[in-house]
């Protein structure tokens, strides 16, 4: 079965091809960060701009490098939600005018579901597992007995994971976005400066705001007081704290659930901290580790497409009435 998908939820424009739902036969990503980067941060505006004037040619493009015509497409899958409002509208709009002209089923995907199944390109999931799905608008812990069954056992009440490393980032004048950039930084200093483990408590859920804020307010205190900030210590002093709440919850999960399976998903699954110190713990705890290539881990079609596949298998379709939105729940598929 080839599902051509379409994903459109930020400031990506992407579209693949995938075959049985693990076979990418062709996709191409279209990324705005050099577009957004001039504002430390992606504009809604803009870019769905950018996907109206884009979204045509990413079209051409994946058909050629897929080899194939829209004839030999069996189905359409896309993002509907959560993302910017804009930037789906242009995507889900595309979508349901090709499945419209060509006659095609329409399979709506949950942008979560679509990181969650990104690793199903890399190898066959494993169930029962738990999922830690972290980028710049999540930060989740799933529990999925089965395919295409999810349940949110955890998530942040505020920030998100990589919203915070965007904003902290920010605050030490480094570029966007922020996550490369401080993982990078982090490697060059040492954990000197005292901050919080962020919601440090026995819940499943997660908080990043007090962090940003004890960041912010020490970087202004430093400079009240005229000394030298070590911007490399205090980046490797926020990123140990990430580290250690995020491994600490996801392991707890793990163990409570009974489950040998953990997937990381999401733009902020790159970060090369967080996944050294969930490969040491998983091998402690003898879990098996899944975390897709880094072309997988950022926002991308081929998710969409992978997580399309399980959703047609399990008759999720939709009529030409599927309206995006920005905020929507992955238990509600």
């Amino acid at each position: 079965m080839k599902i051509l998908a379409i994903e459109s939820s930020c400031d990506e424009t992407s579209m693949s091809v995938i075959e049985d739902g693990h076979i990418d036969l062709g996709t191409i990503i279209l990324s705005q960060i050099d577009i957004h980067k001039m504002y430390g941060g992606v504009v809604p505006e803009i870019a769905s701009r950018s996907h109206v004037e884009n979204i045509t040619i990413v079209l051409e493009e994946v058909l050629a490098k897929a080899n194939l015509t829209m004839d030999e497409i069996d189905a359409i899958a896309v993002t509907y939600g959560p993302g910017l409002i804009g930037s789906l509208l242009v995507g889900l709009l595309a979508a349901k005018t090709l499945a419209y002209i060509y006659n095609k089923p329409l399979i709506p995907v949950h942008h979560i579901a679509g990181h969650i199944y990104a690793n199903n390109l890399v190898k066959k999931m494993a169930f029962p597992l738990i999922a830690l799905v972290i980028s710049g608008g999540h930060t989740e812990l799933i529990y999925m007995k089965e395919n295409y069954s999810f349940k949110k056992i955890g998530g942040t009440l505020d920030d998100a994971v990589g919203e915070c490393y965007d904003k902290v980032a920010r605050v030490l004048g480094l570029p966007y976005p922020g996550g490369p950039s401080i993982d990078k930084l982090a490697k060059e200093g040492n954990d000197t400066y005292k901050l919080p483990i962020p919601l440090n408590d026995e819940s499943y859920d997660f908080s990043f705001s007090g962090l940003k804020s004890a960041v912010i307010n020490l970087v202004n205190n430093e400079k009240q007081k005229g000394n030298e900030l070590r911007k490399e210590d205090l980046a490797c002093s926020f990123q140990n704290r990430v580290v250690e709440i995020l491994t600490k919850k996801t392991i707890k999960a793990l163990k409570e659930y009974h489950v040998k399976n953990l997937i990381v998903a999401g733009g902020v699954a790159a970060n090369s901290a967080i996944r050294k110190s969930l490969e040491l713990e998983c091998l402690k705890n003898d879990v098996n580790l899944t975390v897709p290539p880094i072309l997988y881990c950022t926002d991308n079609a081929a998710m969409i497409g992978a997580a399309g596949f399980f959703a047609y298998q399990k008759g999720i379709l939709a009529n030409l009435n599927l309206n995006a939105k920005a905020n929507c729940n992955l238990e509600e598929l």
